[in-house]
């Protein structure tokens, strides 16, 4: 029998509408805490890769979709959704719920 890996059971949040995500589009991020415990925890809208890796650490780590809701915004999660980096179950989770998701990734 196969054993489950953490990232296969640990909670993932997600939100019931990506109109939701209403976080910031630019500027930079302080993320607390809670979401990002290593390393700098500012991020720069500005900077390609710091949005990725804003999101991706926001994706993983968000057990409230409270913290989605004030961090992620719409419009640029749609634009970053094919270059990021994120575990197959949280990745199944967001485009079973968000079918646009999944088109984008198709295409």
């Amino acid at each position: 029998m196969e054993r489950a890996g953490y990232a296969q059971t640990r909670p993932y949040a997600v939100v019931d509408d990506l109109a939701e995500l209403a976080g910031p589009d630019n500027g930079v991020v302080d993320l607390p805490l809670r979401l990002d415990w290593s390393g700098p925890r500012h991020y720069d809208l500005a900077d390609d890769q710091d949005q990725r890796l804003l999101y991706e650490t926001v994706l993983n780590q968000a057990l409230d979709p409270a913290d989605l809701r004030a961090t992620l915004n719409a419009e640029l999660l749609r634009g970053l959704w094919t270059r990021l980096w994120l575990p197959a179950r949280v990745r199944q989770l967001w485009e079973s719920r968000f079918p646009a998701l999944a088109m984008a990734r198709a295409a």
